[in-house]
């Protein structure tokens, strides 16, 4: 999950990036309102979390611009104001949620992990495909109760495929959620990150549920309900990454 905080308070932002890094949230920090914008101009992020002093602008003036630019990202104030009538404008402005200083760690983390639940119509903390599950908030993937021990990217790359269950992912979407736009490695990296993740899966019986669709991308199929007729599924073929290595020797090499 990638984050953008814009915050002056450099205490507040080095314990809030702390937190969020020991979770393996992707955290970018700016200190104005005006990098704040230019940055979703040029990427794409999971949440937004804002104070409402910054030095070059209110933060809901910079909600609002926000949500008319037709932002739909969910949006957390960090605010050491507590009062009802800065809360009201904040949430009038578009804000999502309200978090004062000083602030529980474990509190905001919860925030945000029912936040980004919400933004992706994902009303439980409990991802499931047929006997696969992923805990989003204890970041933990098993199946039939036996635990998987993934990577970083190969997690990050199944919560995708279970968030957006049955749809068809494109490498773009991959890297977009992986690195945001920000030293992308090339796109055929994620033949790589797939096929290890895949042998992983297999290892349980479930492999077979990412599925590629050839000149499109991915989908992650629940074999437990109905399903419209399924792509055919097939193994990487041998591409070029990087220097000499292909796909299919950096995948078993790991």
């Amino acid at each position: 999950m990638r984050i953008l905080i814009a915050e002056s308070d450099s205490i507040a932002v080095e314990q809030l990036i702390t937190v969020l890094e020991r979770f393996s949230y992707q955290v970018e920090h700016v200190k104005s309102a005006n990098e704040a914008l230019d940055m979703f101009k040029h990427y794409q992020y999971d949440l937004f979390i804002t104070a409402l002093d910054l030095p070059d602008q209110s933060g809901e003036e910079l909600i609002r611009q926000l949500r008319r630019s037709r932002l739909t990202t969910p949006i957390m104030v960090l605010s050491s104001h507590a009062d009802a009538k800065t809360k009201v404008a904040a949430f009038s402005a578009g804000a999502d949620d309200y978090v004062t200083k000083p602030f529980d760690m474990s509190e905001t983390q919860a925030r945000i992990q029912a936040l980004t639940r919400r933004a992706y119509g994902v009303p439980e903390p409990r991802l499931t495909a047929g006997p696969l599950e992923l805990d989003l908030e204890g970041r933990m993937v098993s199946v039939n109760g036996q635990f998987l021990n993934l990577t970083s990217k190969e997690y990050s790359i199944l919560e995708l495929l279970l968030l957006r269950k049955g749809a068809v992912l494109t490498k773009d979407m991959f890297l977009n959620h992986l690195y945001g736009g920000i030293d992308e490695p090339e796109m055929k990296i994620i033949d790589v990150f797939i096929c290890k993740l895949r042998r992983k899966l297999q290892r349980f019986g479930v492999g077979h549920m990412i599925i590629t669709v050839w000149g499109r991308g991915y989908i992650l199929q629940d074999p437990t309900t109905t399903a419209t007729p399924t792509p055919t599924l097939t193994a990487t073929a041998p591409q070029t990454v990087g220097h000499s290595n292909n796909v299919a020797d950096l995948c078993h090499a790991g």
